[in-house]
This record gives structure tokens, sequence and C-alpha cells, in this order.
């Protein structure tokens, strides 16, 4: 039965042609050969000392980035796009505590169990991967050797894609047995060399917006100015030849003041004028007051003279 289930996803696999189409950066630069550690009961070896979801399986380094999966057969790249149909199996059961860089999404799911891919990935997914979560915990296969002789390429050491798989085939003799990283390993390696350089460029249209969204226009930039079309006066001065701008004459406060509007004249002579006249008020008023206040002073006086007297005359008597 597994073996018949194994041919129909060769045959599956054969029949598509999306296994690993796109070689990109993804943004991880490892100086050395990481220091990998097996998962307890997987066939799958992941670094905890990278601060990303880097893990090592079957011959291939697998890395989940950015909401995607990419292989390498080279500890650095160049790493190769991984559509989600095509992810091995062992790969997606990894439990979510060995990701060393989770997604925000992650933490609502439990450590100690894979990834809920299909919640993920929808039910279309799900249906393609059917069973992808159940297996038979005896029969794990063992884990492919570390290819530890990458070791002595580090650094400006560090092969080119098209050296990558002549130095693999001769240091490292073993052959993928998961038919799924199999032909991985056999599309990546049949890549012509110009093929692999071009293959950055070659990002799906989501991805490259994801990762590069278009910057807004700035005020001034090259872009937003749009061409003005030429006044007559400009063609007539292009064609008698560069003229020379008189100079800027400096400007008076008080003769360069801009005019108020006739109304606003107006409506300042009536205000000036009904100013005056309450200021006339004002003054009238002010001297009726004084002549009052100067009645009453003059009537006190004359009290006080009458109260003098009056006094003299009781003290004569």
């Amino acid at each position: 039965m597994r073996s018949a289930i194994v041919v129909l996803w060769m045959l599956f696999c054969s029949a598509t042609s999306a296994l690993a189409q796109v070689s990109i950066s993804i943004g991880i630069n490892l100086p050395l050969f990481p220091t990998l550690v097996q998962v307890p009961g997987y066939p799958v070896y992941y670094a905890p000392r990278v601060n990303t979801n880097f893990f090592f399986y079957d011959g291939m380094y697998w890395v989940y980035e950015g909401d995607n999966w990419y292989s390498s057969s080279w500890y650095n790249g160049p790493w190769w796009l991984v559509g989600p149909e095509y992810v091995p199996l062992f790969v997606l059961r990894i439990p979510v505590r060995y990701y060393c860089n989770p997604p925000m999404y992650f933490r609502e799911w439990r450590s100690d169990a894979p990834p809920r891919w299909g919640h993920h990935w929808g039910n279309e997914w799900e249906q393609r991967r059917s069973g992808w979560d159940r297996w038979e915990r005896k029969s794990v296969p063992a884990p492919a050797p570390l290819p530890v002789y990458q070791r002595k390429y580090s650094g400006d050491r560090y092969p080119g894609a098209e050296q990558q798989h002549e130095l693999n085939s001769r240091n490292y003799r073993y052959q993928p047995r998961d038919a799924v990283v199999r032909q991985h390993y056999q599309e990546q390696a049949a890549r012509p060399a110009s093929s692999r350089q071009e293959a950055p460029q070659q990002r799906s249209s989501r991805d490259v917006q994801r990762a590069n969204p278009p910057a807004p226009l700035q005020q001034g930039s090259p872009v937003a100015q749009r061409p003005q079309s030429p006044q007559k006066g400009d063609e007539d001065g292009k064609r008698s030849g560069p003229t020379q701008q008189a100079p800027a004459r400096q400007k008076d406060p008080a003769v360069d003041a801009p005019k108020p509007p006739p109304q606003a004249v107006q409506r300042e002579q009536q205000t000036s004028g009904s100013g005056q006249e309450s200021t006339q008020r004002g003054k009238g008023a002010s001297e009726e007051s004084r002549q009052a206040q100067e009645k009453v002073r003059e009537k006190e006086r004359e009290k006080e003279r009458e109260q003098r007297d009056e006094r003299r005359q009781e003290r004569n008597r």
C-alpha cells in the first residue's frame, strides 16, 4: 500500500512542474556551517543557534521564512522557493517548539505538535495533503548523515551555485530517499549556471510586491513632477537664445505694502470719523463734570466760612 502511494505521488509530482522553480535571496547569511541538532523522534535536524527556522532533512536544507518554504543543498543557499504542495511530509511534521523564529500565528498552536498547516493554507491544500500529520511512529526512517565537509567552505571560500553540485557529488555520497526531496535535489542540480544566476529575478509578482512594496510618490520627486507644456513666450525665448534677467529690486515696505480694497478704506474712514466724534463728546462731558465738581467745592467752602463766623460770634459773647 505504501509503495503504491509513493508511486502515485511521484506521478503527481512529475505531472506538475512547480517543485522548485525560483531561486531567490531570503536575507539569510550564515558565515559558518551551523550547529545542527536532531529533533527527538524525527529524521530532521534543526539549528538552535540560528535566528531563523532552519532545518536539515534527507540531505537538503529547509527554511521557513516570510510564510514560504525554501530548500537548498548547501547551508547558505542559493535558496529555491518551494510551493506548499511540495514540502516533504516530515518537514511539515516538525513540532512548533523547534521553530527558532516562529511567526506570530504559531503562538496559538501547541508547541509539541506540528503547525496547523491545513488551517493556514486552506481546505484545498488540506485535501491535497490529506493525512500529512498521521504516520507510524515506529517506522520513522533514520536521519540522513550531515554534510560536514561543507565546514571547509565558508566566507570567501563558499562555492558558487555552479560548483556546489560537483562538490556535493564528490564529497557527499548520500542520495535522498524521500521521493519529493529527490525530485527537488535533481531539479536544482539539473539547472544550468545561467538559469541559477537569472533565477533571483524570476520572483512571482505576489512575492515581489510583498517583499518590495511600491514606495509612495513624494512631492518633488522626478516621478511626481509632470512636464508642463512650454508657453509661447518660452518658445520665443529659446529661439532668440538666453536673455539676461534684470536684477531683482529690493522691496520697500512702505511702497510695496498691499493696498486695501476701496470698501475697506471707506469703512476705515467711517470708523475714524465716528471715533473723533466720540472723542469730542467725551471731552465735552468731562468739561461739564469738572464744572459741576467746582460748584460743589465752592458751596462747601462757603459753608465752612459761615461756620467759622458763627464760632467767632459765640466766643465774643
